[in-house]
């Protein structure tokens, strides 16, 4: 008997990363996969879903201008509920930590249908950090039945909360798995802004005659005057170091771009796009020198192509990069973020021991272990090893 498994996701950073394990799931003798998108995120949504070729069996279509987190989450229960009963799965695979993800998981709880949480674990212990991702994640926790952990980090934290050990699997994260695919030495990039650039190529990122700095800035939490805050750090680093360029994607939230537009627009080393399609993304941050960024993905991302981050945040739930010296935090002073990124940019030997340090998120191969691990919850397998150490990339 083939066990029908559920993929719901349905913002930009989930979809890159679940499309992996949605195609390993196909791919498994003993499992049916369907997908539904909600459609949190639009436009970015369906840039990934073309771009790995995925076509939903449903799709939501919630997205409104300036939605709220009360209309993301009502809109997702009320309209998952009746393709839930329709569909009937043994399984629901959610996602990391988005407002989709909760929402669909209580859907599920309600329909009481067995749900796998796909990067569980992770932390800040602060419920307004990041907001509302954080608590989005932690609720999501008592409802899972199953937990792929991406690090033992993030499963410890599940143990002390009380999950039992055999419900969790530490997998590393899909993120990496996706990269594998993206980057190319000689990409061409899509974006005509980017196009028309002269980027540094893999090889010469370090030492070409600009240094490009890429900037993803979208959090709820820092919209208003951490935004700004941030912004004019940046700024004024542009300003004194001219071998620097910027290119940030700018998120297609009004808060964000108008922020955005009104601090960075008009200088002619700060280049403003709309978000880029996936593979322009990731080879972006592959030829870049640094990343200033409070996105958590990128933390996860950028350290397979050792280049450093900087996380314009308070807390990040995403430890073991500060703990490798993968990343650093930074915070929102705008100050602050000038001050560190210029010791990047003037320190060679600070520079250099980030930019060598191993990914610890994980070898590439994640979504085939959450693959092994489903099948041996629905008895087609032996069990796997619950608690694989990640491998540096």
């Amino acid at each position: 008997m083939k066990h029908r498994v559920v993929s719901v996701f349905g913002t930009r950073p989930e979809a890159i990363k679940m499309a992996p394990l949605v195609s390993a799931i196909e791919s498994s003798p003993n499992l049916t996969s369907s997908v539904v998108v909600t459609a949190q995120h639009r436009e970015m949504l369906d840039q990934v879903l073309d771009l790995f070729k995925i076509e939903p069996d449903y799709d939501l279509d919630i997205m409104k201008t300036r939605q709220s987190l009360s209309e993301i989450t009502s809109n997702v229960i009320l309209k998952l509920e009746q393709i839930l009963q329709d569909m009937n799965p043994h399984l629901l695979l959610v996602h990391g930590d988005t407002t989709t993800t909760f929402a669909s998981a209580l859907s599920a709880y309600y329909q009481k249908i067995s749900i796998g949480h796909v990067e569980a674990g992770l932390r800040t212990w602060d419920k307004y950090a990041p907001f509302p991702e954080e608590m989005n994640r932690n609720l999501v926790g008592p409802l899972a039945d199953l937990h792929f952990a991406p690090t033992s980090k993030a499963k410890n934290n599940l143990l002390t909360e009380g999950i039992s050990e055999n419900k969790i699997f530490v997998t590393g994260n899909t993120v990496v798995d996706a990269l594998k695919t993206s980057v190319q030495p000689q990409y061409q990039f899509q974006d005509p802004k980017l196009a028309s650039l002269d980027l540094p190529s893999l090889s010469n990122r370090t030492t070409a005659n600009k240094k490009l700095i890429t900037l993803e800035v979208h959090r709820r939490e820092n919209w208003g005057a951490p935004m700004k805050n941030i912004f004019k750090g940046i700024k004024k680093l542009v300003d004194e170091f001219q071998d620097v360029m910027v290119v940030f994607p700018v998120h297609r939230n009004p808060a964000v771009r108008e922020t955005a537009y009104e601090i960075l627009g008009n200088h002619d080393r700060i280049i403003l796009t709309d978000p880029l399609p996936t593979r322009d993304f990731h080879n972006l941050i592959a030829r870049s020198y640094l990343v200033l960024t409070d996105s958590g993905g990128i933390q996860e991302e950028a350290p397979s192509f050792g280049v450093p981050v900087l996380v314009v945040r308070e807390k990040t739930e995403r430890e073991e990069g500060l703990k490798q010296g993968t990343v650093m935090l930074i915070g929102r002073e705008q100050e602050r973020i000038y001050q560190e990124s210029k010791k990047l940019l003037t320190d060679k030997e600070l520079y250099e021991t980030m930019r060598k340090q191993d990914n610890p998120y994980g070898d590439g191969f994640a979504s085939s272990r959450i693959v092994s691990a489903i099948e041996h919850y629905y008895g087609h397998k032996d069990a796997p090893e619950p608690d694989y150490k990640v491998s540096p990339v």
